[in-house]
């Protein structure tokens, strides 16, 4: 049986999703609704794809103001899963809100938090699950998109970033504690020092994130918009990745490889060679939306449920909190 999508939105990083569902066996994108008519989409409101089109998967691509409203849209619908982009809705009450409407309703919410899905984090995780570091001790990512210069900064493709009170951790750092709670598990405390660069936008655009964990392990975000690194491409990787641990390390190039180097050695090994992916970033958008197929014809579970996705949220609002009062804050769940 092919599932059938609906995806809501037609803007930038849209294309991606209708790009990578065109290439997903078992799915098939049947309708797209968009309320800028500029846009061609099959409709002009979320409600007329639903009744329409009666789409399996519901695909929400726009940004977080849209997404309580579109999703209590779907749920009479009852649609087989909801995925729904990031920053996910517009505050942690909201998302909790929604995550208990969509629970009750019996219908999966997904949040497409993609990075995890990029192939060197997974060839990451599975050399941590392999044993091939022994204890972990340190990961660092230096996030260096070189996106963020000037008076003209994000204009040309999303230029809402400019606006947003919240930035580095709330529309980009967020990946990446998704990322660190992927590879090392929720973390025991955050600090952060955030700052703003670029006096042309309104959020903060650097700054470092440090999660701690119980057993001794960090894991850090060192964050600058402004800055490039040695690439070709810088929105492949958007930065370089080290994890250490007492048997070895991994490190991440901006060119997709991720090599392991034993301790007491020096000689690497690629665990994962360079290549071109299509798509986004090492092809994360089909990635994920590939798993959520898989997980819908019962070929494993979700990833990146509303629920679990709560921790993140809630994460993200605590490096804040820590970068206002310019001190470590433990973290004691949700």
């Amino acid at each position: 049986m092919t599932l059938r999508v609906g995806l809501m939105g037609l803007g930038y990083f849209a294309g991606f999703h209708r790009e990578a569902w065109g290439r997903i066996a078992g799915a098939e994108l049947v309708a797209t609704c968009d309320s800028d008519p500029a846009r061609s989409a099959d409709f002009t409101t979320l409600e007329e794809m639903l009744v329409a089109a009666a789409p399996d998967i519901l695909d929400i691509a726009t940004p977080s103001p849209s997404h309580a409203q579109a999703i209590r849209t779907a749920l009479p619908h009852r649609p087989r899963a909801i995925i729904c982009q990031k920053p996910f809705c517009t505050s942690p009450e909201e998302a909790l809100a929604v995550t208990a409407e969509a629970e009750a309703a019996g219908v999966p919410l997904i949040v497409h938090e993609n990075f995890r899905f990029q192939p060197w984090f997974r060839t990451m995780k599975a050399a941590l699950d392999d044993g091939m570091l022994g204890r972990p001790l340190t990961l660092s990512f230096r996030l260096r998109p070189g996106d963020g210069r000037g008076p003209d900064a994000y204009l040309a493709r999303q230029p809402y970033f400019r606006d947003m009170p919240r930035f580095l951790i709330h529309e980009t750092g967020v990946h990446y504690i998704d990322v660190f709670r992927f590879l090392l598990g929720t973390p025991d405390g955050v600090y952060a020092d955030l700052r703003r660069l670029n006096p042309a936008i309104r959020g903060e655009d650097a700054g470092y994130l440090i999660l701690d964990y119980g057993a001794g392990a960090r894991a850090m975000l060192d964050g600058n918009r402004l800055s490039d690194f040695d690439t070709d491409d810088p929105r492949r990787t958007f930065g370089e990745a080290l994890l250490e641990g007492d048997a070895g390390a991994l490190h991440l190039t901006g060119d997709g490889a991720v090599t392991f180097r034993a301790t007491g050695t020096r000689e690497r090994h690629v665990l994962l060679a360079a290549r071109n992916w299509p798509g986004f970033a090492g092809d994360c958008v089909h990635a994920l939306q590939s798993h959520a197929v898989a997980a819908l014809e019962g070929r494993g579970g979700f990833e990146n449920t509303a629920r679990d996705y709560l921790t993140v949220i809630a994460l993200v609002e605590l490096a804040y909190a820590s970068a206002g009062c310019g001190a470590r804050l433990p973290f004691q769940g949700i």
